[in-house]
Formats: C-alpha cells, structure tokens, sequence
C-alpha cells in the first residue's frame, strides 16, 4: 500500500514540532514540512521569522524531512491586515487569527502547496470527528485550556477534510513531555503569545503607524461626566479594562460612539453594563453543515454552547434563526457575558461542547443591556 502524503506546518514552536514527531511514527506516512512566511519585507510583524526558521531547520535536520520556506507576505497583507484594519477603524473588533487561518493557512496555502498532499497537518488543539453517516466534523480538544476551535470557526467543510490535528486528544503537559522524550531542541521553548502578525511589535503602536491618532472624551456613561481623554477610538474594544489612563477604577468600556468619536466606560467589576445576554450573529457559516434545519426556526431555538472570545469556558445559551434572513441568528445566553463586542466572532457549538458547527460576526444591534456599540 502506498504511503499517504502530509503536509505538516510548522512555525518553529514545541506543538508543531511535536506534529513532526508523533506523525513520524508512522511508517505509512510520507511527511514534508512548511514554515509560512508572512512577516512583511518593510519591518511589520517580522514574527521572529529567523529564528523560527532555524528552528523549524534544526527539527527537519532531526527528522531527515524536507523544509519548504513558502511565501505569503502579500497575500496576507491583502487579506488579514487589511481586515484587521478596515475593522478597527469601523470601531469593531477584529480576530486577525481566525481570518489567517481561513484564509492564509488553509486558503492560499492550500490552493497552492497544500492540495498536492493528502493531507495538512498543524499543531492546532482541535479534533476531527466522523458520525455515523461518516461525514466529518471540526471536535474540541480534550484540553479546554488550550483548546483551539474558536480560532478554526470561520473554516470550510472542504478545509476541513483535508486536515489533521494531531494533538487534539494530549493536554498541553504531555506535549511538552513528548517533547522532552524525543529531545526536540525547542522542547523548552516558550509559546508564542498575541496577534500573529505583529511579532514583538506593540499593537497600538501597530495601529497608531496606520490610523494615527484622534484624542476624544472618555465619558462615564451613567452620568455624562468627562472623565479624561483617549488618543482614538480604535486603540480600544468593548470589556477592555486596562490602558485606559483613569483612577478610581476599575473602569470598563461599554460602548464607543465611532461618529463622535466618544468612549464610555462604567465603573466597577461587577456594573452591569459591562454585561449582555443577547448576540446578534451576522454571515453565519457553518462548517460541515447545518446541524438544525427548521430546528433553530422556532421561538424557542436550539440549545447551544458557545463562545465570544478565547477563553477556556465554553457557554450555555440557545439559538434561533432571524425571520426572513438567510444567514442572521441571535443567541440567548444563560448567563451573563462580559465584553460583547461587535465585529467579534462567535463559535457556535453543540450542546455538549464536542463539535463545533461554525461561527458569525457580533453586529452592532442592540443587546439585552440596551447599549449600541456605534451610531
């Protein structure tokens, strides 16, 4: 029987080294590695890329693997960069991980490199699962810590079934310990941390060198009081704490007018403003199918897990689908969620949590709490 082909990506961290390793084990499988270069010739987010790339050398040299530096500067400039940007200054919040990923490493590497292997490989905390019918899903991690989907919400059926996950079934220990096992050189190396593509670059000095600055009031919401002022809109998101510059906090924003060019923020952990129950979700994809049909069509909807933001917790709600629209649903959640945030996007999962079903877009519309995040 031939060898199956598997393209495995790596970025030069101990996860995707650990892929090189595991997949190396099998004897009936025939891997070739590739390091992404994205970061941009003129100096933005470089991405540590030298360093990376000797590491990435260093494990292909261990496993006598070939190494294919490919390209996709321009390409993600184009799309991730020029998203992240036009979304920030719409005064929404973008999620640059979860488009690179749709759109870079399973988009245009795919189109170009990947479709040539039977597979691609990644270091992502996810799983893929097959029902009964043998069609295949987007499973979470046995890891909720480090458990990735939500950054893989916005991928196609079609990408997903080219894919494999390897360390979908390992908690981030025994990663580490496989590392150390097999000797890997970066088994100690710490993980990366924040937005891919800025590198070590500050992200506000990342969007100040785009966008500049445009100082208005900060003002408490409950009131009307000015209590200082912020240098642009768009250096700043809904549930954001910290870089405010006020005392006497802690202050939460809660709402952003983008045609004034005023923040709010409310004051203390528990306000209430800094909380909503109700997700108005836009240009909702799902990944394999639509798991509900006229299910989510009723008053009542389908009950859901799902999350807003990267976090270990994945949250209890139901949806329904928007009368009249193709691709528009609201989720009502069982509990309170801090920081809704319009431009976010939303993982939808079944009841228990194992499969994710895909994702939409956080509007605008008004939430439970009676806050608008433009106008």
């Amino acid at each position: 029987m031939s060898k199956k082909s598997v393209a495995v990506l790596v970025s030069g961290g101990v996860d995707s080294a650990v892929v090189t390793e595991l997949l190396s084990r099998n004897p009936e499988l025939d891997l070739n590695l590739f390091y992404i270069r994205i970061g941009m010739d003129n100096g933005e987010g470089d991405c540590s890329a030298e360093e990376d790339i000797e590491m990435c050398s260093l494990i292909a040299r261990n496993y006598k693997l070939p190494l294919e530096v490919v390209s996709l500067h321009q390409e993600y400039w184009d799309n991730v960069m020029d998203y992240a940007l036009r979304t920030v200054k719409a005064g929404l919040t973008p999620n640059p991980d979860i488009m690179c990923n749709s759109l870079i490493k399973f988009g245009f590497f795919e189109e170009r490199w990947g479709h040539e292997f039977d597979f691609t490989a990644t270091g992502h905390y996810a799983r893929t699962i097959f029902d009964e019918q043998n069609r295949k899903w987007l499973g979470t991690a046995v890891d909720p810590v480090k458990d990735q989907t939500d950054f893989l919400a916005r991928i196609t059926g079609d990408q997903l079934a080219h894919l494999m996950f390897p360390l979908g079934d390992l908690p981030k220990s025994s990663v580490r310990e496989i590392a150390r096992e097999a000797k890997l050189p970066n088994a100690f190396r710490r993980d990366s941390q924040g937005i891919c593509f800025l590198g070590k670059i500050n992200y506000n000095d990342f969007i100040r060198r785009h966008l500049g600055e445009r100082p208005g009031p900060i003002v408490e919401i409950e009131t009307g009081r000015k209590l200082g002022e912020h240098r642009g809109y768009w250096f700043h998101t809904i549930g954001q704490r910290k870089g405010l510059g006020l005392s006497g906090g802690p202050w939460f924003v809660v709402r952003k007018n983008v045609q004034d060019n005023v923040l709010y923020v409310s004051r203390g952990y528990d306000t209430e403003k800094q909380y909503g129950r109700t997700l108005h979700l836009a240009e909702m994809r799902f990944i394999t199918m639509d798991p509900w049909g006229s299910d989510a069509e009723n008053d009542n909807g389908v009950e859901v897990r799902f999350k807003n933001r990267h976090s270990p917790d994945f949250l209890p709600g139901r949806i329904r689908k928007v009368d009249g629209t193709a691709d528009e649903y609201i989720i009502e959640s069982d509990v309170k969620v801090q920081g809704i945030a319009p431009g976010q996007f939303t993982a939808v999962y079944d009841s228990d949590a194992r499969l994710c079903y895909g994702s939409g877009i956080i509007t605008g519309a008004q939430n439970s709490s009676g806050l608008w995040t433009t106008k």
